[in-house]
């Protein structure tokens, strides 16, 4: 792909068009092995997901780390369907444990069927995701995927204890944030180097820059709730509403003087919200510079992730992690 074409694509676009042959492999891979001869409602929960239209990022990070350190077998399309399969079994108990009705633009799984088929589906894919991960006979691979795993159930349980207490710290949060959403894309990226069998070095970059990429993802996100709407395709305020201390309100909370502490320990502590809360909330984090911080701060872990980059050998393929990582957080800037 030349530059020029790479230039009109946005990242994601550019590297599934230079993924696309091994994408197709991953997707009929997917569709293969989330089938069940007895449990017929199986390939309905999950296919209702897994063709909502996802982007299939996680896959697609797994697929160019092991393309950028040249590795020419099979199994680099097992570990792509693995993270994917991974990343599906989280959503659909999320979505249980958050009470979602939508996802994608498309109702919930939970809601269309119900909590029951949704966890239970969930695990199921968590099963069929280890079976995979084994087939390439890689201990180091299955080691980092099988840690990934337990990574992402310990941050959501702990994400349960933190995310309404004003205690919470910049820390806590960060540990949740590497364990929802950061430990996928550096186990996605780090098993595509592993795969490849390449020098530690190109590992360890690897690992940064997924690493890193998540927790810039992640950030923005948390940001664009307060800085949102139809433009970002998000609602302004939902974290508010939904009681989640994310990084922007801890920020806020961390400068608060005594009333100002009170009104948080009233909205997010005890859930008493009233009209006019969301907009106080507002004024508040920028009273304290708090939004402006969390953009600074995703922006900072967006340029981690590309400096971790530099120490691979250049490629069109990291010139698209290097374009991407300047993506997730351009919607802030």
């Amino acid at each position: 792909m030349n530059l020029e074409t790479r230039s009109r694509l946005k990242p994601q676009d550019a590297l599934s068009a230079a993924l696309a042959s091994e994408m197709a492999d991953v997707n009929a891979l997917i569709q293969k092995r989330m089938a069940s001869k007895h449990a017929p409602r199986i390939p309905e929960v999950t296919a209702h997901l897994v063709n909502a239209g996802g982007k299939r990022l996680r896959p697609m990070l797994t697929l160019a780390a092991a393309r950028i350190c040249g590795y020419g077998g099979p199994y680099h399309i097992h570990l792509a369907a693995t993270v994917e399969f991974i990343h599906t079994a989280t959503l659909l108990h999320d979505d249980v444990v958050d009470e979602s009705e939508k996802r994608r633009g498309r109702p919930t799984a939970n809601l269309l069927w119900d909590n029951k088929s949704s966890v239970l589906v969930g695990d199921y894919l968590f099963a069929r995701a280890f079976q995979l991960m084994v087939e390439p006979g890689n201990l180091q691979v299955l080691e980092i995927l099988s840690n990934a795993a337990a990574t992402i159930a310990e941050g959501e349980v702990l994400q349960l204890t933190a995310a309404q207490d004003l205690s919470t710290s910049e820390d806590i949060y960060l540990q949740v944030v590497r364990g929802k959403t950061a430990a996928l894309f550096s186990a996605a990226t780090e098993a595509g180097a592993v795969i490849a069998d390449a020098p530690e070095a190109h590992v360890k970059a690897l690992f940064d820059y997924g690493d890193a990429l998540g927790i810039a993802f992640q950030m923005a996100d948390d940001l664009l709730d307060y800085w949102g709407g139809d433009a970002t395709g998000k609602n302004i305020g939902d974290d508010f509403r939904e009681r989640k201390l994310t990084l922007p309100l801890i920020k806020a909370v961390a400068k608060a003087d005594e009333s100002e502490r009170a009104f948080w320990k009233r909205t997010i502590e005890k859930g008493k919200q009233e009209d006019g809360d969301l907009e106080e909330a507002l004024l508040l984090l920028n009273k304290h510079g708090a939004l402006e911080d969390t953009r600074q701060a995703a922006l900072d872990w967006s340029d981690k992730a590309r400096a971790a980059l530099t120490a691979l050998p250049p490629s069109d393929l990291r010139d698209m992690l290097d374009d991407l990582a300047t993506y997730v957080v351009a919607r802030i800037n």
